[in-house]
């Protein structure tokens, strides 16, 4: 997964999370705003009708008849319901909860409170004022339950253990889990498509002008799906221009070969005519034939390198040893190289007496190649100077590196010494089109190779090519 995809992710995760603690926090206050009110005494219709037989008791029988009727009641009743003089004193000496007192002191100062049966249950006469047959006021209340007065007085719902803000726990992590999941998907389906096109724009830099993304799409009806598409036009285009671009050069390197071909037949004809050997129109001729020359060996180059980029010249069911083949490319060159008073050392590194690198494909062509790399390490050499030339084998490739001593290259221009007619400023008067290294080049990529040029710390210029073996080898 990419940078991309983890950012979507996180984003979307911490968004569906705060937006979680936000709502469960708004709907703690709301339900907290919504809350009654702490109740100190306990109410309903049923708590009345209890509150006012405490009271009939006390009004016609005293503290007896009240003490006698509680002993028949359930003990929660017992417990509960009191009976209070005017200093706050329970008539049988049990200690009274204060905020039920204030509670009940309050209701009784209501006017007409005990009277309104219309009223909702939870306000209906369930505190009384009876008086005794000694003239005592007592008032009469059932105090609410321990816990359900201390949970109503207890901690706010935001503020409660178990809960972050206002929200439990279990819930939150529940829906912390169910939005990791719903952002991963969402990560993944906006991300795909970008990783899609990020290999695909890799694919065509590399070359491969038939990269295409839209059935990778899917059923996309998105501008992500309309930008593959924008690609595969892009990429069509491309290809059709670059084709017509080789065809081109095909063509025309194919029509000037037959001018060029009947040019030097009659070259040869009149060489065969009465002329003085040595006179003016000896030398003219020989000036023609040599410019001639010239033409078809540029001809000769465009027409390789068209067919390389077009991949007619890939690689083909030809079996050969590139340790054979390089010994052959050097033993051409030592005569150039000699003439020119410059040492060409050849060295193996992991070859043995009976080692093999075999390589599938077409062997002139990468004849062709070795030989553009060595001559040109050659041609930016001078007298004294020496070309090394190593071979290395490796279970599974071949690499040979052809290092000079020359002037190398500017660092900014490594890459395009392997384009076509590029010719650097240091370049000397005979120094070719500029074509060697662009066919050495596309010869080792059509065979499945690499190469890479790189300036020596000591000065020069290093061309290395790799080439995988064939299976088996």
């Amino acid at each position: 997964m990419g940078r991309l995809f983890w950012k979507i992710l996180i984003a979307l995760w911490l968004t569906l999370i705060g937006v979680s603690i936000a709502v469960g926090f708004v709907i703690a206050l709301y339900n907290e705003s919504r809350a009654p009110a702490p109740e100190e005494l306990a109410s309903g219709p049923r708590i009345a009708l209890m509150t006012s037989a405490a009271s009939n008791a006390l009004r016609f029988g005293g503290t007896p008849a009240f003490e006698a009727l509680l002993a028949d009641w359930p003990r929660f009743t017992r417990e509960r319901l009191f009976a209070v003089d005017g200093q706050g004193a329970d008539v049988l000496g049990r200690t009274v909860p204060a905020a039920a007192l204030a509670r009940a002191r309050t209701l009784s100062n209501e006017p007409q409170q005990a009277d309104d049966s219309s009223q909702d249950p939870r306000r209906r006469p369930t505190v009384q004022i009876a008086t005794t047959p000694a003239g005592q006021d007592m008032l009469v209340f059932i105090a609410a339950p321990d816990g359900v007065a201390a949970d109503r007085r207890g901690p706010p719902g935001r503020n409660r253990p178990g809960t972050i803000a206002g929200v439990p726990i279990p819930p939150l992590l529940i829906s912390g889990v169910a939005a990791l999941v719903f952002a991963a998907l969402m990560a993944w389906y906006l991300s795909r498509p970008i990783r899609t096109l990020r290999r695909a724009f890799d694919r065509l830099a590399q070359g491969d002008l038939e990269t295409r993304v839209a059935h990778e799409m899917g059923k996309r009806r998105d501008e992500v799906a309309d930008l593959g598409r924008d690609f595969d036009h892009m990429a069509a285009r491309l290809s059709h221009l670059v084709s017509a671009q080789r065809q081109l050069l095909h063509d025309v390197s194919h029509e000037l070969r037959s001018p060029l071909a009947r040019l030097q037949v009659a070259i040869g004809l009149a060489r065969q005519s009465d002329m003085a050997p040595d006179g003016p129109t000896a030398a003219a001729f020989e000036r023609i034939e040599r410019e001639s020359n010239r033409l078809d060996l540029l001809v000769g180059e465009l027409l390789t390198l068209s067919r390389l980029e077009a991949r007619a010249d890939a690689a083909g069911d030809e079996y050969f040893d590139m340790l054979e083949l390089t010994e052959a490319v050097l033993d051409d060159a030592r005569f150039e190289a000699e003439n020119a008073g410059i040492s060409l050392r050849y060295a193996q590194e992991g070859c043995t007496a009976d080692s093999e690198a075999l390589v599938r494909g077409r062997a002139e062509l990468l004849h062709r190649a070795l030989e553009n790399i060595v001559r040109n390490a050659l041609k930016y050499s001078q007298t004294g100077q020496s070309v090394d030339v190593m071979l290395h084998c490796a279970p599974q490739r071949v690499c040979i590196s052809v290092s000079d001593q020359g002037p190398g290259v500017p660092p900014g221009q490594i890459d395009a010494i392997f384009e076509p007619f590029v010719r650097l400023g240091n370049a000397p008067a005979n120094g070719g089109y500029g074509l060697g290294l662009a066919i050495a080049q596309r010869a080792v990529l059509a065979h499945g190779g690499t190469i890479v040029a790189a300036n020596r710390p000591a000065g020069g210029l290093m061309v290395t090519m790799t080439l995988p073996l064939a299976a088996g080898a």
